[in-house]
């Protein structure tokens, strides 16, 4: 069995699908790696270190001949590239990568047509079997780290508190809104560069995290319905919630100097948490760094992939910050995939406990991983949440 992993095309995305030190735990499981001429060079993976690893170099068109491709971004998250993808694939196909299901519907029928089977990392369930596989949390802990770097370099004083000669110089004040894995990790990221950390999120249940990591908890007498689902993501809340939230929220922001906003809703747009008159109350050259920029903001000033200066305050709209850190980004990501392709793919064993056949593709839609990560098989559309939309029953 041979994983094909093609060169990244969307613009800027500078991760490649698998990287050398993960080869041979794939050759273990019985499949053969082939990469694309190149593919890893942006991250920090030369043809030559997949070699040393007996994996094999070959154009793009090798790489769409294989069985399994693997890749950062599928059609459905690279639009500029989708067609061209598409067209390569062939029936029964698996094409693993992160696909945009439930906003990039168009582009999971397409595959779909193809008869390739596309299995979304986005949609791997939060559960203890599944979590080597979370790919959402492996790159959240990248974003959740390089926003801090981000808000550190914007921001015109230092993070630390110091005792100088010329007098101390007082510590910043950080407010992270939104504590799943890409805000904790900015926490423990702030903290580590000396600044004082506060942190808010809607489910009560994190309060303790917050804590563990150093940071103070902000207490808002709100109270959320649902605030979770079941996976533990936030899930979205009505309109006089968040204008609730706002209120409460002005008071910690005007003494913040750094906000970072991490709250994202998966397939809606993201919630407005930051209004004008919030971040007019913010002091002089502060920083806010949106982390909700790609669905739309959590300030409504964000402009994705921008920066904006209002009121005196730099608000940055960052949408593809896991790239900008390739090599751990990619290291990170192979492993999730080499862990569900460990999942998907079998082979017979002999009476000592050892394999002995070829690998083969096990697609069982009745294990609670495969029906929730899969989103096309045998030509059409499979995932309820992804078909639902295009009125499939």
């Amino acid at each position: 069995m041979k994983l094909g992993i093609p060169r990244e095309t969307f613009p800027g995305e500078r991760r490649v699908a698998m990287v050398p030190a993960v080869v041979p735990i794939l050759k273990k499981v019985g499949i053969d790696v082939i990469v694309e001429h190149d593919a890893g060079e942006a991250a920090g993976f030369p043809d030559a270190a997949y070699v040393e690893q007996q994996a094999s170099i070959g154009s793009r068109a090798d790489v769409f001949n294989a069985d399994i491709v693997a890749q950062v971004r599928t059609p459905g998250a690279n639009p500029p590239g989708a067609a061209a993808d598409v067209a390569s694939m062939r029936r029964g196909q698996l094409v693993i990568g992160f696909a945009e299901p439930l906003t990039a519907a168009e582009a999971a029928r397409d595959v779909a047509g193809r008869g390739a089977v596309l299995a979304a990392m986005e949609l791997v369930p939060r559960i203890t079997r599944a979590q080597s596989m979370d790919a959402l949390s492996s790159m959240a802990t990248i974003v959740g780290y390089k926003a801090v770097l981000l808000a550190a370099s914007a921001l015109p004083r230092m993070f630390p508190m110091l005792n100088t000669a010329a007098g101390t110089v007082a510590a910043a004040r950080v407010f992270i809104v939104g504590a799943g894995v890409a805000g904790l990790q900015a926490i423990a990221t702030a903290k580590r560069l000396g600044a004082r950390v506060e942190a808010y999120d809607v489910r009560p249940a994190v309060k303790e995290q917050i804590q563990s990591l150093g940071a103070r908890f902000v207490e808002m007498p709100i109270e959320a319905a649902d605030a979770q689902d079941a996976g533990g993501y936030a899930k979205a809340q009505d309109e006089s919630f968040y204008r609730r939230q706002r209120e409460m929220m002005l008071k910690t922001m005007a003494a913040s100097d750094v906000v970072i906003t991490t709250a994202a809703i998966p397939g809606k747009k993201a919630p407005i948490l930051v209004t004008d008159e919030m971040v007019a109350a913010m002091p002089h050259g502060s920083v806010i760094v949106d982390l909700a920029a790609e669905r739309g903001g959590n300030c409504e000033l964000t402009k994705p992939d921008e920066t904006v200066v209002a009121h005196g305050v730099t608000i940055l709209g960052p949408t593809n910050l896991a790239a900008t850190v390739p090599y751990h980004s990619s290291q990170m990501y192979a492993r999730n995939v080499a862990t569900l392709l460990q999942h998907l793919v079998k082979r017979e064993k002999g009476p000592d406990g050892k394999a002995t056949g070829p690998a083969a593709l096990v697609i069982d839609m009745n294990d609670e991983i495969t029906k929730e990560i899969i989103v096309t098989k045998d030509g059409e559309i499979v995932h309820p949440r992804v078909a639902q939309p295009q009125g499939v029953a």
